[in-house]
């Protein structure tokens, strides 16, 4: 009996001994933030009353995670979407630009571009027309005979474009001024606002996203730049300002700083220019 008794107190030992290792493992974490930036030329200044999320994935991943899920068409694809010509389309999806305005266009331009390119085209007589340009071929085939009598319109087409390829190599400054001719047709005003548009959801969305699905813990700091937070599990989290700015003086800075915290330890960490998104550097205890 007294074997028997020394044996369940020893197992009872073991399992407390047991209990106790498995309560210190998952014992909760301190955090001890400590904030202050550094503008150019001063002393450094403390965060003030400013809140930081502590966040249980990369506020930088989370943004892309929320990108992912608002996909804008590709360049190709906004193109196509475009109500102008083919020809148009093919020019802008072989060309780095979507910018028909600007003044370097005609540096891209070749004559048979303007031939075969109704906007160029259009913009090209009229930037050179009402007796602007001297020597300027003038087209001899008219509307009616594209039905009435298509063979002599074709052929007087031709005779056109041929004379007016001739005309444009042997004078290049004549292009100088298309840009200024189609801003009608121009999609870089309309690109521009697709992206800004997508640009101002995400910096919506992601901190929305951020605090409902990965939002461990939330801390203000105090008129000293510290902040703290007692009750972490371990594990690892990111300190993040979200998409909000850190303001002293000049200095902008956000943070998207990685830590591990440990069961029943106090991380005492301290965020810094040095730490900011831009520099951004691992740090565990």
């Amino acid at each position: 009996m007294r074997r028997a008794t020394g044996i369940s107190l020893a197992i009872f030992a073991g399992l407390a001994c047991f209990a106790h290792s498995v309560r210190a493992q998952n014992s909760p974490g301190t955090l001890d933030i400590t904030a202050r930036i550094t503008p150019t030329a001063a002393r450094p200044e403390p965060v003030r009353q400013f809140t930081f999320y502590i966040l249980t994935k990369s506020y930088a991943d989370i943004a892309k995670e929320v990108e992912a899920g608002d996909v804008i068409p590709k360049r190709d694809e906004f193109i196509d979407s475009l109500k102008v010509s083919k020809e148009l389309k093919e020019w802008l999806k072989t060309h780095e630009t979507l910018d028909l305005t600007m003044p370097e266009l005609d540096k891209m331009l070749k004559a048979d571009d303007i031939i075969h390119t109704p906007e160029f085209l259009a913009a090209y007589q009229r930037s050179n027309g009402g007796g602007v340009t001297n020597g300027l071929p003038r087209p001899k085939f008219k509307e009616a005979d594209k039905t009435e009598h298509p063979e002599k319109y074709e052929k007087e087409q031709q005779e056109y474009y041929v004379a007016l390829k001739k005309f444009i190599e042997k004078n290049p400054g004549t292009i100088s001024g298309v840009e200024m001719e189609l801003d009608a047709v121009n999609p870089q005003r309309k690109w521009a606002l697709l992206q800004s548009n997508h640009k101002k959801r995400i910096q919506k969305l992601a901190p929305e996203v951020a605090q409902t699905k990965y939002l461990a813990a939330k801390v203000d700091t105090d008129l000293e730049g510290h902040a703290f937070e007692r009750n972490l599990e371990p594990g690892k989290y990111w300190i993040s300002s979200l998409s909000f700015d850190a303001n002293a003086g000049d200095a902008r800075v956000r943070w998207d700083v990685p830590i591990t915290i440990g069961a029943g330890q106090t991380l005492r960490i301290e965020l810094t220019n040095l730490n900011s998104t831009d520099t951004l550097a691992a740090l565990t205890p």
